[in-house]
């Protein structure tokens, strides 16, 4: 069998192989109530980031941080509304109630990233737990800061982006193709902006130490959830509504 000259990755991601010129199918015909809830936890995570970003501003000791904290806030706020405008309509589901976590592990991580639930506190069966998901307690330390939203978070949003491009037509749904497009491309340079800074940032043995462990601490909380931050509706349990595994 001849080799092929690239690696898809995405496609590999998928379920699919090497890149042969051909979009994966199969994945784009959601049902329109699974496609909503997706799109509003898309809008749910972009606003959280919005919160999280701007709250950390004031804060923020080192400036060029702080710069990216404030920019960046109000691209993801942006990036929420444009998910907003790509809702379906359904009937009798309001649309607010579409724009939730795609997870209760995901918010739980956020919160903990946000300085909201501290990193310790956990109950008998080891799962963090919640106070409510306020900002009461200021996180801290720029450096986690910067790694948990870029190698934690972007990753994981510019990874599912990617694979919901992939699934779409350009054709058929070329607004949400559009949309897509244009969270990614901001993304993946938000992404990148916030890793120089890191890597400026890491001078010190001890600072390598803090920013694995951290790194580390924000994924055990969501592993095993798949590629990406939002995780595909599969099977019965797509429909608005249905409960959400929890292993998810």
């Amino acid at each position: 069998l001849p080799m092929p000259d690239r690696l898809d990755a995405a496609g590999l991601a998928m379920g699919g192989g090497p890149l042969d010129g051909a979009a994966v199918s199969g994945a784009a015909a959601l049902p329109l109530d699974a496609h909503a809830r997706l799109v509003g936890s898309y809008q749910w995570v972009e606003r959280r980031l919005f919160e999280i970003l701007g709250s950390w501003v004031a804060s923020e000791p080192v400036p060029e941080a702080q710069m990216m904290f404030d920019v960046f806030s109000q691209q993801h706020a942006w990036h929420a509304e444009l998910f907003a405008d790509r809702l379906p309509a359904l009937d009798s589901v309001d649309s607010d109630a579409l724009m939730v976590a795609p997870s209760p592990e995901v918010d739980r991580m956020l919160a903990v990233l946000a300085g909201a639930v501290p990193d310790g506190d956990r109950d008998a069966d080891g799962s963090l737990l919640s106070r409510g998901g306020t900002l009461d307690i200021p996180a801290r330390g720029t450096l986690p800061r910067l790694v948990g939203i870029g190698r934690v978070v972007l990753a994981r949003l510019v990874t599912g982006y990617t694979l919901h491009l992939r699934r779409v037509s350009p054709v058929a749904d070329a607004p949400m193709t559009r949309c897509l497009g244009l969270v990614l491309r901001d993304e993946a340079e938000e992404w990148q902006a916030l890793e120089v800074l890191t890597q400026a940032l890491l001078r010190r043995p001890h600072d390598v130490a803090v920013v694995t462990g951290h790194q580390q601490r924000l994924e055990e909380m969501i592993a095993g959830s798949g590629a990406g931050l939002v995780p595909w509706p599969l099977g019965p349990d797509a429909a608005v509504g249905a409960p959400k595994p929890s292993s998810i």
